[in-house]
């Protein structure tokens, strides 16, 4: 089948205007109290479309490029890639080669973000290649480049007159904490103050995409954010089509360009589908794999009956019907029966098993199984030095608590490649993530960095809520004082034949083949997180409440069953743990603690096992095990103590002068100890009452301005016999002696003045 299809306003004339001149066309507007910008016809003329989209001055540029030819596939071939630019704000790019690598975490979820509500938005059948590629070029870090990149896709798609059903435009929507309004696509500073991040895509008329994090809002408000997004979303078409009017104007029709459609063949159709029944009995399994074999047993029997000329002829035709033939013999079971293919009702959770404590030695973990699809989340506690850094264009510098999500090919029976984590593990990483963020302690609470690892051991459907549970289960193992426990459920659809069903905790097979995965996750308060890719156009506010209170109920019956094995987070973290101990210092006296090129903190680790991090507003974290932590607490407690008059220490003599001995306190902490009161009665010379390594019990009685400490000597021993005798012998010696030294000072200086002999004091 030929498609021809003319996209934007209606326009006489039509006409094939492939490499023509185009001008340059701007449309400005204001919308919600901020300015955007959409402009096409300067850059990248050979580009099948293109658009440059802005929202106050940060600026994407969004390409689209359409293959001449059709695929060989069963399936679209699209690609959407969101490019960051580290000059987008002025830097260069950290690493050795200093320019953009591998995209960033953000880079992967926006570009996903692109691809959910435009990937349904193209017709059946469509199978040339689509190239999508966003890339901000200015990112004023006032503005989030990322919801713009939606309209900038649906406007470079119009322009190059490829056949998809837009205008699309995508939003986010805020709330502020204090006055309680919406906010459309806040600013960076707008939605710190937010207690929602509210992310659509979609048309005028319905949501295709939608991503939220939230701090614990009801159901009720988030229901209200999402039609005031969806009013929001039709604003901003109205003014795409306004921008392709003007286009129109200025540069005559959008182009038209043929695009060859795979069209079901009605003979295959019908060959195909007179085995309807015998799908629906092959459905009936409650067994993932069982299912899958009885499945692809028949859809083989099924290809079997075709000769080889026609399966040569009909090559696509034939996939496409069996997979269909699958698809609306599980659809019509639900609607007409009530019954899912796992004899579950609509409503019913699969079984569940919770385990928490599951692995010895790591700082904690959880096992959590619904049904098939089975997660082992292990939590890892460390300093507040180890938080992930982040090298992106949004103004964030980095994270304490991280969520990995790993999808190994075994949880599905499969073998591949093991590697980096795909843009799928990214994704739903990000969602366990962002749902239990929420009821993260702050880090005053709780001074470690946090890492979750979700294993996905065995996978059908919903792992990323299974890893949200699991991940609960891991915290609270770990002892981390989360403020509420987290658990999710994903949500389907099914709208057959005028009728719709909504579906509880969708195993794989009604993601795969039913009209939408909404996943939902929150506490006993209200929703942390939300997600949903929606093929439906009927997807009305009426369904979207039934969707999330068959979810809170799931939720508060998965809940139940976890909390019966783990009612609340442990009091202690776990002795293969880290014990953090948290202090605060003067800041002039960090460079005390550090020494001279680290040699004192090096050595309090070294000598302890404990690690030390030393921010540069005085505060100290300290990370040990078996008591580790406690003792370079001490030490460094020690070496930043100042000595107050009254208290009383064991001290070592380290200096002997013939004034006095200096008595170490304190580590770097000296105080003088005079002869006069090192015993009891007169002492000729300190070295007959003390040595050099001797400890003695003293008491400090005076800290002058300097710092100087001043000791008296706590049960001090009689003098030495002998030395009052001593001394009286001498004593007119001694003066005499004194009396000339005076005279020749003073003789000396011509003044007649006396100069006292200086007296070396140490503190």
């Amino acid at each position: 089948m030929a498609l021809s299809l003319f996209v934007g306003p209606p326009a006489k004339g039509q006409a094939e205007i492939r490499g023509k001149v185009m001008a340059k066309v701007t449309h400005e507007f204001d919308l919600y109290g901020k300015h955007y910008k959409l402009e096409t016809g300067e850059l990248a003329k050979q580009a099948t479309g293109e658009c440059l989209v802005s929202c106050g001055d940060s600026t994407v540029n969004v390409t689209v490029v359409v293959s001449k030819e059709r695929k060989n596939y069963d399936f679209f071939p699209l690609t959407v890639d969101y490019i960051e630019k580290m000059y987008a704000v002025g830097r260069i790019p950290g690493g050795y080669l200093k320019r953009e690598a591998r995209p960033s975490e953000k880079a992967t979820l926006t570009a996903r973000m692109i691809d959910r509500p435009i990937r349904p938005s193209f017709p059946d059948g469509f199978r040339n290649e689509v190239q999508i590629v966003a890339m901000p070029l200015v990112a004023d870090q006032v503005n989030s480049v990322d919801t713009i990149c939606i309209m900038g896709a649906s406007a470079a798609l119009t322009v190059g007159g490829v056949p998809f059903e837009g205008p699309l435009a995508g939003v986010r929507i805020g709330r502020d904490v204090e006055t309680g309004e919406f906010l459309v696509n806040p600013t960076y500073e707008e939605r710190d103050n937010s207690d929602l991040d509210l992310e659509l895509g979609g048309s005028a008329t319905f949501i295709s995409m939608l991503e939220a994090g939230a701090k614990e809002i009801s159901e009720e408000d988030m229901l209200a954010a999402m039609a005031f997004g969806q009013e929001a979303i039709a604003a901003f078409c109205e003014e795409e089509k306004k921008f392709f009017q003007k286009c129109i104007e200025v540069n005559g029709p959008f182009p038209v360009r043929e695009y060859e459609l795979d069209e079901p063949i009605p003979e295959v159709h019908e060959r195909v589908f007179a085995h309807f029944d015998e799908m629906s009995a092959a459905l009936k399994d409650a067994d993932k794999l069982s299912r899958m074999d009885k499945v692809e047993a028949l859809k083989e029997s099924i290809k079997a009956e075709f000769t080889e000329d026609e399966q040569a002829e009909w090559d696509r035709a034939i996939p496409v019907e069996l997979k269909s033939l699958e698809k609306h013999a599980m659809r019509k079971m639900v609607v007409e029966t009530g019954e899912r293919v796992d004899g579950r009702t609509a409503t019913e959770v699969r079984p569940l098993m919770v385990k928490p404590n599951y692995l010895p030695l790591v700082h904690g973990s959880g096992l959590f199984q619904r049904g098939q699809t089975q997660v082992l989340s292990v939590a890892t506690l460390g300093m507040l030095n180890e938080w992930q850094r982040l090298d992106t264009i949004e103004p964030v510098d980095g994270k304490r608590y991280i969520h990995h999500y790993n999808f190994p090919p075994f949880c599905t029976g499969e073998t591949g490649r093991m590697g980096s984590p795909k843009r799928r593990e990214i994704g739903h990483g990000s969602l366990a993530e962002r749902a239990l963020l929420p009821v993260i302690p702050s880090e005053e609470e709780f001074p470690y960095t946090i890492r979750v690892v979700s294993e996905v051991m065995e996978s059908n459907g919903s792992s990323s809520m299974a890893s949200t549970c699991g991940s609960t289960l891991a915290l609270m193992d770990a002892g981390v004082p989360i403020k509420r426990p987290v658990s999710g459920v994903a949500m389907g659809l099914i709208q057959e034949e005028g009728k719709t069903v909504v579906l509880t905790d969708i195993q794989g097979l009604e993601d795969f083949l039913g009209d939408m995965d909404f996943k939902v996750t929150g506490t006993t308060k209200g929703i942390t997180a939300m997600q949903m890719d929606n093929k439906a156009t009927g997807l009305t506010p009426e369904i979207l409440k039934q969707a999330l209170k068959q979810a809170h109920e799931g939720r508060m019956f998965i809940l139940d069953a976890m909390l019966e094995q783990i009612p609340a987070p442990r009091e202690h973290t776990k002795e293969t743990a880290p014990q953090i101990i948290s202090l605060s210092i003067p800041t002039d006296k960090i460079r005390d603690v550090i020494g001279s090129g680290g040699k004192v903190i090096r050595g309090i680790q070294d000598d302890t096992g404990a690690t030390i991090d030393i921010q540069e507003d005085g505060s100290v974290f300290i990370a040990g095990t078996n008591g580790a932590g406690e003792e370079a607490a001490e030490r460094i407690k020690a070496i930043v103590k100042v000595p107050e008059v009254g208290e009383e220490y064991t001290g070592r003599v380290v200096n002997i002068q013939p004034f006095g001995a200096f008595v170490e306190l304190l580590p770097g902490k000296d105080g003088l100890l005079h002869i006069s009161r090192v015993a009891k009665g007169r002492v000729d010379k300190v070295e007959d009452v003390l040595n050099v390594g001797d400890e003695v019990r003293v008491k400090v009685i005076e800290v002058d301005e300097k710092g100087k400490i001043s000791l008296d000597r706590l049960d001090k021993p009689e003098a030495p016999a002998g030395a009052e005798r001593k001394g009286s012998e001498h004593k007119g010696e001694k003066r005499e002696g004194e009396h000339r030294r005076r005279r020749h000072v003073g003789d000396k200086g011509g003044s007649g003045e006396q100069r006292q002999p200086r007296r070396h004091h140490e503190g």
